[in-house]
């Protein structure tokens, strides 16, 4: 009795391991034709030929409705092979020299599809870059646009201004006559002069020039472009202007920007007694948010000049006449005509609108001195201002969302 339990428990066991075996032999099998293609008996003549046939005739509906997908297939082995023709102009391979080059026949832009089979499709527009509308996108009142890039070189502290290109300039006649003055501000008694291009509205001048500036200083410089026009009698006349500040650019030798920027209208009039300042409002009543972008100042009284003279615009939110908070741009050093181009947002119910008003104070520091006033101006409704500030304020409530800059007298 026990031989016979001992010879049925080896049975038993060996019937289970071998059991195991065949179920992860199989189990492996699966696996291993999961993760490999399964060929095909033989080349896909007829269903690869259909496939593409039907997709050249259904071509043009395909591009009304959607974008046609790409297929994408498995090439077949091109080693050992040569080609003959076929009826329909494709093309299938014979045993021969791999390096062989078909001799003749049309080819079709699927010129083989003898031993290839279609495994999915692929959608262009998916790889597509980005349209660049900047060629095309030309706001209502454009008056031009002008390309250009920058770039700076650490070791000779140069800086390297390329003039790419004029586009949609506006000129006082039918023909134009363009060129363009380049200054490093704010330094405003020299400048850097492109070539005119004649009876042309989208100049392309292609020009380098390079200005000699420190790295310490570099940040505190602004790039200003003039395009002139050229008439008959040799006259200049102004077309536009943009200014560029360097402060808020990381300029390296590696790093070449290309830029463009719509020109706007230079202010032609003469400053006033203290000196003007232009800045943007506009005001999101969804968001309940009222933004300030301080751009320039101009014909500043500095009770100083040099470099270590800093000059900065204070923003400050007040309501009923107290303060409620304040934000102040970066010193600009050495220049009666600073540019800053800094955004500042305040928290600003719409209910408030009518009790709130914005003052903006131009203010000069000298090291070891105490802070200057040179100037100031308070845009807000009728209860505070009248006039260019409270129209400022008045247009600015009734286009929300909509930046809407202008230029005002300090006092």
């Amino acid at each position: 009795e026990q031989a016979v339990a001992v010879a049925g428990a080896v049975i038993g066991g060996i019937l289970l391991f071998v059991l195991i075996g065949t179920t992860a032999y199989l189990l492996w099998k699966k696996f291993c034709c999961l993760l490999s293609y399964e060929k095909l008996t033989s080349p896909v003549k007829t269903n690869a030929s259909a496939f593409f046939q039907n997709q050249t005739n259904s071509e043009t509906q395909l591009k009304s409705t959607r974008s046609r997908s790409v297929p994408f297939i498995i090439p077949p082995t091109l080693h050992g092979r040569d080609w003959i023709n076929m009826t329909n102009e494709e093309q299938v391979q014979e045993d021969s020299d791999p390096y062989m080059i078909p001799q003749s026949g049309p080819r079709s832009s699927f010129h083989s599809l003898a031993g290839a089979y279609v495994v999915g499709t692929i959608n262009p527009e998916l790889y597509k870059f980005p349209e660049d509308k900047s060629e095309t996108d030309f706001p209502n009142g454009n008056i031009g646009r002008l390309w250009f890039s920058i770039e700076y070189e650490q070791e000779s502290e140069r800086l390297l201004v390329s003039l790419i290109k004029a586009r949609k300039l506006q000129p006082p006649a039918d023909s134009c006559s363009p060129f363009v003055k380049i200054y490093l501000l704010p330094d405003e008694r020299s400048y850097l002069q492109s070539k005119t291009k004649r009876k042309t509205l989208n100049p392309q001048f292609d020009e380098n020039f390079v200005f000699q500036v420190s790295s310490k200083m570099l940040l505190q410089r602004t790039l200003k472009f003039l395009v002139y026009h050229v008439d008959k009698q040799k006259k200049h006349h102004l077309l536009g202007q943009v200014i560029f500040p360097l402060k808020n650019e990381v300029l390296s030798g590696d790093n070449k920007l290309v830029i463009w920027r719509d020109l706007e209208k230079e202010n032609l009039e003469p400053p006033s007694e203290y000196g003007d300042i232009q800045f943007s409002l506009s005001y999101n009543d969804y968001l309940g948010r009222l933004t300030v972008v301080v751009l320039r100042a101009r014909g500043l009284k500095l009770q100083e000049e040099g470099h270590a003279v800093g000059v900065y615009v204070k923003v400050s939110l007040m309501n009923h006449n107290k303060f409620i908070k304040s934000k102040k741009t970066a010193a600009v050093l050495g220049t009666p005509s600073p540019v800053y181009n800094e955004t500042f947002s305040f928290k600003a119910d719409q209910t408030e609108l009518d009790t709130a008003s914005l003052s903006l104070s131009v203010l000069q520091s000298i090291k070891g001195e105490k802070t200057l006033l040179l100037g100031r101006v308070v845009v807000g409704p009728f209860m505070y201002t009248r006039g260019k500030e409270l129209e400022h304020w008045n247009e600015m409530i009734s286009k929300p969302k909509e930046l809407v800059k202008r230029w005002h007298a300090l006092c």
